[in-house]
């Protein structure tokens, strides 16, 4: 076998090798990624329930102080 038919072989293999693990590197990035979406997207909806829970209690405190204004008013 010649050298330059060596080299071809050996360049080759390298850059097989080369874009195997890119790809395997590539698709463990994506996963990680892809999971952490996931936990962005259940922080988000925990944060969005406690915002309704609080709204309701703002409004609920709203609700009282217009009554107790309306008492003190009529008396």
């Amino acid at each position: 076998m010649s050298f330059l038919a060596k080299l071809v072989l050996g360049s080759s293999c390298l850059f097989s090798v080369t874009v195997i693990s890119y790809v395997h590197y590539k698709q463990s990035a994506d996963r990680q990624q892809l999971y952490e979406g996931v936990l962005r997207d259940n922080e988000r909806r925990k944060r969005k329930s406690e915002n309704v829970h609080i709204l309701q209690q703002q409004q609920l405190l709203t609700e009282q102080l217009k009554k107790e204004a309306l008492s003190e008013e009529t008396t």
